[in-house]
């Protein structure tokens, strides 16, 4: 059997379809999408079918867990802390992006002055320069509980305050949304 291959004249194999004139394609990674992004997990976010309180707790949770030196297993264990305390393992889960790749040096690093501010374990120096897989290993337990200090007083700290403003957040997002749903209903009839 045969097949027969649609062609648009004048196109050479692998053209896209030009644009109209005078349109500008955002570039993949515009302030544009950047805001698309975060509003999406905002909805995302506000839209969890739970109580306020539930994905209030669940991304307080997320965000103390972020602020813990726990890298590779963040997500892992706010979602079962999430399950421990019966709250919504989504928001806990979108609450560990506190730390993300980009910033999460810095955040460290300022965990461990902090937590070398509130306790004084040997003369280990730790500079931002020598960040190296080896040099944090040859640290040692000493750098780690440094830095679980740290992480602790501000996730502590962190969480609370994401609590407060997020409980708030989901409950007028709510109420909004169903005066909304009311004007329409009554705008039908």
């Amino acid at each position: 059997m045969e097949t027969t291959e649609l062609t648009v004249p004048g196109a050479v194999r692998g053209d896209l379809p030009s644009s109209p004139p005078g349109f500008k394609r955002p570039s993949r990674f515009s302030m544009y999408s950047l805001k698309r992004f975060f509003r999406f997990w905002y909805l995302k976010l506000l839209r969890i079918r739970e109580s306020p309180h539930n994905v209030a707790m669940g991304l307080s949770l997320g965000v103390f867990v972020g602020c813990l030196p726990i890298i590779p297993l963040q997500t892992v264990a706010a979602v079962i802390l999430a399950f421990f305390f019966k709250c919504s393992k989504i928001a806990a889960a979108i609450g560990t992006w506190i730390t993300n790749p980009l910033y999460a040096p810095f955040v460290f690093y300022g965990m461990y002055l902090l937590g070398r501010a509130v306790i004084p374990v040997g003369k280990k120096e730790f500079e931002p320069e020598d960040l190296t897989l080896l040099n944090i290993v040859n640290l040692g337990w000493d750098f780690f509980l440094l830095m679980l200090a740290g992480g602790v007083i501000v996730g502590l700290a962190l969480a609370f305050l994401t609590y407060l403003v997020s409980v708030r957040m989901v409950y007028l997002y709510r109420q909004k949304r169903s005066l909304r749903m009311q004007l329409k209903r009554l705008r039908k009839k």
